[in-house]
């Protein structure tokens, strides 16, 4: 089906703002923006066919333009947190924005989720791809990156993320998608009765400031199993160190698959409207987080929403691999290709089964 155009805003600049609309034969659409390459909605059915919006964000450019929680992201160079703000390749070190404690979030505060991106309509897959390109020094990183993140609107609802990167000099290299999924709706409320599974049997435990401390932990016996479905909300006020540290679930699971292999990650599911979420990857970790801190007044249509009332998937190298040289490396090597693939499916559970 046809890819739709429309205005959604314009830049600071003055330049215009798009949003394009994907949308499948079963009537499942997809909505990002050349804005940070952004997904800003996706209207999923209910198990009586009832279609509702289950990202949370804003009715338009001007919301994003703000974005604090990075409703919907791109998140580069590097995603996640970076200790200390900094770090060392080739024996040089690099030194990025501080913006989250002494340590770097996000690899702001220069996000790639302000800048306007250049796009590409692909009718034939139903897809966009937006591209963006990261001169050395940007963000405090090295070399001349370009970067494309292709949006795909497949047949059986997945909403297919392609990441490409290139650039001239060795840089660490670490992408998401930073969208917060409500099963129940954007406007639905607690996700705390949702179900997830995640297929790790590790994870890496954080400090205090959210910096994991290099350890590689079993999941096994603690809240942070996630191996069968479990609420969301069972465990999650539980007296567990990590959990206290960071009100909630805000950690990266690592997952079983073998790197580079584009298989089942983790999956989501409301009992209540039968929707289901699974999530694949090539990825070696997922960070799942329950929106501990969330506090957002002016979302879609009015909403307001409040802590834990949304989860992310979002699907990464680990974090602060640049510091931890047992992590899987996150550098990119002059010249050579990086291409992830996520992917995001939503059915009901009757179709899941």
């Amino acid at each position: 089906m046809a890819v739709i155009k429309t205005k959604f805003g314009q830049m600071p600049d003055g330049r215009e703002i798009s949003l394009y609309q994907m949308t499948n034969q079963k009537g499942v659409q997809a909505s990002v923006t050349d804005l940070g390459a952004i997904w800003v909605g996706l209207l999923a059915p209910d198990r009586e066919g009832k279609f509702s919006d289950v990202l949370l964000g804003y009715d338009d450019a001007s919301g994003y333009l703000k974005n604090g929680p990075h409703f919907g992201s791109v998140v580069g160079r590097i995603a996640n947190r970076t200790a200390k703000a900094r770090f060392s390749l080739h024996g040089k070190t690099y030194a990025l924005t501080v913006n989250n404690g002494e340590n770097n979030l996000h690899s702001g505060l220069d996000y790639y989720d302000k800048r306007l991106w250049d796009a590409r309509i692909d009718e034939e897959k139903n897809a966009v791809e937006f591209s963006l390109f990261s001169p050395d020094g940007d963000q405090g990183f090295p070399g001349n990156l370009r970067l494309s993140v292709t949006y795909e609107l497949t047949e059986d609802s997945m909403v297919s993320i392609t990441y490409r990167a290139v650039c001239d000099q060795d840089t660490p290299l670490n992408l998401t998608n930073h969208a917060y999924f409500n099963l129940a709706g954007h406007d639905g409320g607690l996700v705390l009765s949702q179900k997830a599974r995640i297929l790790a049997d590790f994870y890496t435990p954080s400090a205090a400031d959210s910096i994991p401390t290099g350890e590689v932990l079993k999941t096994a016996g603690t809240p942070m199993d996630f191996s069968a479905f479990k609420t969301m909300g069972k465990e999650i006020g539980a007296e567990f160190d990590q959990l206290l540290q960071a009100g909630g679930y805000d950690h990266n699971w690592c997952l079983k698959h073998e790197r580079g292999a584009f298989s089942l990650a983790a999956e989501a599911k409301d009992e209540a409207s039968g929707r289901h979420l699974s999530v694949y990857t090539d990825q070696p970790g997922v960070q799942f987080y329950t929106a501990n801190g969330l506090k957002e007044e002016n979302g879609k249509n009015g909403a307001a929403y409040g802590p834990r009332e949304a989860f992310c998937f979002e699907t990464q190298n680990w974090p602060d691999a640049v510091n931890q040289p047992h992590f899987p490396s996150p550098v990119l090597k002059a010249g050579e290709e990086f291409v992830s693939r996520t992917g995001y499916r939503f059915d009901t559970e009757d179709e899941a089964e």
